[in-house]
């Protein structure tokens, strides 16, 4: 019960107002615009008042997509990670949602940040095959072990929230996935994400545009990795808030445990108290 009463606060606080793929010390102007009012969660003993107090382990990432639109090269931050290179999982990734999209073809391969392992590319990008990632999880991980772990890569910025096709391809970064149990992933975390979205389409912003703000974030295991390497966690989490078409604040968080199941069950509602403002 103790980690689940933490992990309420957590949620608690990542969407209480004031009070990368580029790598950064801090979240700073460049993705504020993905955490509700500008400001960050406080994670006691990891992140407090927007600083990141172990910086050799935990990272923030200001995550940048590079792609081109009628012959024009772009480069646009698409969400927030903050990530642990020690569990080479994230932490929690922290976006925002403007609307839903046409589903798109998912990639052939997901990306990595180069800036964890000596990269200077700003941008996430596919492996480089000379390269030996230390500080982070690669393909290979899944490819190895994930069928004799019964994982897979799982969201924390979900494709299914995302808008525009860009934005879409933009999640499939490993800085932004953790090993998930594919019976949790395809079972109760599927249908807790079809309810969020049912939600989220009551969601818009001042000018009656949609609009709320998420973050999902994973609780890592003690010793449960997959390929040796990369922490399994225990549990995932996610939680939003926004204003709704009836001009009031709405916020809800969910848990799951990450492990098998047998039987289809559901989302796990986190206690949540309603809310004047988020």
């Amino acid at each position: 019960m103790g980690v689940l009463n933490n992990l309420s606060t957590l949620l608690l606080l990542s969407l209480l107002p004031p009070a990368l793929s580029h790598v950064v010390d801090r979240f700073n102007p460049e993705c504020n615009e993905f955490f509700l009012e500008e400001t960050t969660p406080n994670l006691p003993g990891i992140l407090v008042g927007g600083t990141v107090h172990d910086q050799n382990r935990y990272k923030p990432i200001c995550q940048k997509f590079k792609y081109t639109k009628k012959k024009v090269v772009y480069e646009t931050y698409m969400f927030a990670t903050l990530y642990d290179t020690t569990n080479m999982i994230p932490v929690f990734s922290a976006y925002t949602f403007t609307g839903f999209g046409s589903s798109e073809k998912r990639p052939d391969k997901w990306m990595i940040e180069p800036q964890l392992d000596g990269g200077v590319e700003p941008v996430m990008s596919l492996e480089d095959p000379g390269v030996i990632y230390t500080h982070q999880a690669v393909n290979q991980d899944y490819d190895i072990d994930g069928n004799n772990k019964k994982v897979n890569k799982g969201h924390m910025f979900p494709k299914v929230f995302a808008h525009q096709p860009v934005n879409q391809d933009s999640t499939f970064t490993l800085t932004n996935a953790v090993p998930q149990v594919k019976t949790f992933n395809e079972g109760s975390w599927r249908t807790m994400e079809l309810e969020v979205k049912k939600d989220l389409k009551q969601c818009l912003d001042n000018t009656g545009k949609p609009k709320a703000y998420l973050v999902t974030g994973a609780v890592p295991s003690k010793s449960n990795t997959l390929n040796n390497r990369v922490n399994i966690p225990d549990l995932m989490w996610t939680a939003y808030c926004c204003y709704n078409n009836k001009k009031k604040w709405m916020a809800k968080a969910y848990w799951g445990w990450n492990q098998e199941e047998l039987i289809k069950k559901f989302w796990n509602p986190i206690p949540w108290q309603s809310c004047i403002k988020c």
